[in-house]
């Protein structure tokens, strides 16, 4: 009895002594990953404005922020709060606050920090925000992205802003224009619904009521008559233009006019996936 004792006795002094070489060499492992861990070089973010989209896999299909005055024009009309009209149209009736927390507004917001987080600390930036007028955010003239308090001045700006009324694009781009970007980063959901010229008297608009204030409401074949007109009577220079187009119901000739624009001033369309940024 006593030998089968000391047997077993064996056994099990055997089985400790392998499963602390196993312990041992999990722990020697988890030391050398951690060595590894803190050899690993994380670039330090140099972004002015915090940003949690960190990740590569986060960026945008090319779209980079470049250019040696960069200008954001920022829809902030009344469709810039849902993606779905009959949402749009409860959320008019609401308070400013309503409207300011609205889910599309704040992705809007979300988008513009983004950009300005990875404009290059050597370039100038303005943000100017539309509707039916259109102002420029912060101190109203060029300000250096590397300028922290510049940039919070724009951002303070940014979020006292109450998406509401039309969309001109017109005069979001002619205000732009004054201050000659050599890169432009528009924000927007669609074709524009309001404009600056005097529609009676060009042709093309002849069956275009809202255009001319004889209706209250816009086809989709007038906006597009809208924006072609809006790009030629602008007048940009050779800025590149670049356009970040957010989903909106019932505007579906928007991808492609926003597209053809874009393009061919040699920049780029992103229309992002509901969960970027």
């Amino acid at each position: 009895q006593q030998q089968d004792q000391q047997s077993k006795l064996a056994a099990i002094e055997s089985l400790l002594a392998t499963q602390k070489q196993s312990v041992d060499k999990t722990a020697s492992e988890i030391e050398e990953l951690k060595s590894s861990i803190k050899d690993i070089k994380v670039n330090k973010q140099a972004d002015l404005v915090e940003s949690k989209v960190v990740y590569e896999e986060n960026y945008l299909l090319g779209l980079k922020v470049e250019g040696s005055r960069i200008a954001i024009l920022v829809d902030a009309s009344a469709s810039m709060t849902h993606e779905k009209l009959i949402d749009i149209i409860k959320t008019k009736n609401g308070t400013k606050a309503e409207k300011q927390q609205a889910a599309k507004w704040l992705r809007t917001k979300r988008i513009v920090e983004w950009l300005l987080a990875r404009v290059p600390s050597s370039s100038d930036i303005i943000v100017v925000a539309f509707n039916e007028k259109a102002s420029a955010l912060g101190n109203k003239k060029w300000s250096r992205a590397n300028d922290s308090d510049k940039i919070k001045a724009i951002i303070a700006d940014l979020n006292k802003l109450v998406p509401e009324g039309a969309t001109n694009l017109q005069i979001g781009l002619q205000t732009i224009n004054k201050f000659s970007p050599s890169n432009i980063y528009i924000i927007t959901d669609g074709l524009p619904t309001k404009g600056e010229s005097r529609y009676k008297s060009l042709n093309p608009f002849a069956s275009c009521g809202s255009l001319s204030g004889t209706a209250n409401t816009i086809t989709g074949e007038c906006r597009v008559k809208l924006f072609r007109q809006t790009v030629i009577e602008s007048n940009l220079p050779s800025a590149v233009v670049n356009t970040v187009l957010l989903p909106i119901e019932g505007d579906p000739a928007a991808v492609n006019e926003f597209w053809y624009w874009t393009s061919s001033s040699g920049g780029l369309l992103i229309s992002p996936a509901g969960n970027w940024p």
